[in-house]
């Protein structure tokens, strides 16, 4: 008994200290499940690090393209897709090939349902289709963000169902049968900055044993500079909803603030700018039209419906997400009594939307909130039309069936009035108000443009 346990141990240490060689040596094939705007980036950090690479999506355009070396990114251009191909990066749809991996990273969405309860389904259905193609050694990491307990509650519980009998790894020393490691790593993806590089933000890890924490962050530190271990998965889900929670509330008190000084008069965007000058206590959030992107929306939400497992209510959470729920409806009102100004109804008026993209200068519409303000303007009569550099079409998505094509800006006067939904650097602003007839600005892109047509929200 005693020498089937040492063997069993001594064979797990030789396959951990396995994949750390080839690691360290940059061998270790690594597949990333899930190519969109989190793990299509970070399959390209490995690819540039020297690790052999495989890309894993169910959708099929995707894998084509990446196979042609195209990218369906805008931020991340064709040759990039090109030299990764050069160097060892590959794409596909067959899960089988989850065998060969030594690394498996797990970058699929966490949307909300209707209910705006989680929806674990893209986490079961990847962890139902590379169940059957484990092997013992590998390790398994979820970079989706999601609630606290899904890595060990709902991912482990699917592995662990393989017909090999692997197990996961709870306890560093623990012996008997063959294991595989797993651990949680949140994405930290920020679209659109162009100020601090991927590979200087640092990287929380927290293994579901000492041992996968170690082999999680062995992987992570050849393409980020700070790796910040943590005690449990739990730990890191819980880190990844504490960060874009902070965002939400930040943000809802500053909507409700908007909404407060636009009554007295007060410019918000001022009193922001004013405060940020103290050097101390105080960081500046900025108001807006509503949330958006994948992240400060749908997160507080996640630990909310967690949280009644435990029969506690997170009252501050759910307040925060109703105040930014509710900011594209002060929008559509604001446009109404805008072009009520100047004795028009809604009904009936031709309004032109300045971008759809939930996010300044990225093509990502992941709860946009100007995909809501379109609908709710159709609801009352208005022809909508719409202009966004990065998005020629808004077709189907989760929650939307809008079949809209873009409309260039060579005539902005035959609308009745422009509401600037996202501040993209491409509009020339000063020739925009030149040329409408009325300007809702939810942005302040207008800052510093003294017209009447002009109408700050």
């Amino acid at each position: 008994m005693t020498v089937s346990v040492q063997t069993t141990t001594s064979l797990r240490t030789d396959e951990a200290q396995s994949l750390e060689l080839k690691l360290g040596n940059r061998t270790a094939n690594v597949g990333i499940i899930g190519l969109g705007y989190v793990g299509l980036p970070l399959a390209l950090l490995f690819t540039e690090a020297g690790f052999p690479v495989t890309g894993f999506d169910v959708d099929a355009q995707k894998v084509e393209k990446l196979c042609r070396g195209e990218s369906y990114i805008y931020r991340i251009p064709s040759t990039e897709i090109q030299l990764a191909r050069t160097k060892q990066f590959s794409a596909t749809a067959d899960y089988s090939d989850i065998t060969s991996m030594d690394v498996v990273i797990i970058c699929v969405p966490t949307p909300l349902n209707e209910q705006r309860e989680p929806d674990l389904s893209f986490i079961t259905n990847t962890a139902e289709a590379i169940t059957p193609h484990l092997r013992s050694g590998q390790l398994i990491v979820l970079e989706s963000t999601t609630y606290p307990g899904t890595t060990e509650e709902v991912l482990v519980s699917i592995l662990e169902k393989n017909a090999h009998g692997l197990r996961a790894q709870r306890q560093s020393n623990e012996a008997g049968g063959n294991c595989f490691y797993v651990a949680f790593s949140p994405e930290r993806e920020d679209p659109g900055n162009n100020t601090t590089a991927r590979c200087d933000i640092p990287k929380v890890v927290g293994g579901l044993s000492r041992r996968g924490t170690e082999l999680g962050a062995l992987v992570y530190q050849s393409i980020f500079h700070r790796i910040v271990p943590v005690s449990t998965p739990a730990v890191a889900e819980m880190t990844k909803l504490l960060e874009n929670i902070y965002r939400c509330v930040n943000i809802a008190l500053v909507n409700e603030l908007k909404l407060l000084c636009l009554r007295m008069g007060i410019d918000v965007w001022e009193v922001i700018d004013a405060a940020a000058t103290k050097p101390f206590g105080f960081q500046p959030f900025y108001p807006g039209p509503g949330l958006g992107g994948h992240c400060i929306p749908v997160d507080p939400f996640y630990l909310s419906w967690k949280a009644k497992e435990w029969d506690f209510q997170t009252r501050f959470i759910e307040l925060a997400g109703e105040i930014n729920a509710s900011m594209p409806y002060h929008v559509v009102n604001a446009i109404s009594g805008a072009l009520n100004g100047v004795r028009k109804p809604l009904n009936g008026s031709r309004v032109l939307i300045l971008g759809v993209s939930y996010k300044k200068d990225v093509d990502d519409l992941r709860e946009s909130p100007a995909l809501t303000i379109i609908e709710l303007l159709k609801q009352h009569g208005a022809l909508v039309s719409y202009n966004d550099p990065y998005f020629p079409v808004l077709l189907k998505g989760r929650h939307y069936d809008l079949q809209m094509e873009r409309v260039p800006l060579d005539n902005i006067g035959q609308y009745d009035c422009v509401v600037i939904i996202t501040d993209h650097s491409d509009y020339e602003y000063p020739a925009i108000v030149r040329d409408a007839q009325l300007v809702v600005d939810t942005r302040n892109s207008t800052r510093g443009i003294d017209s009447p047509k002009v109408v700050r929200c």
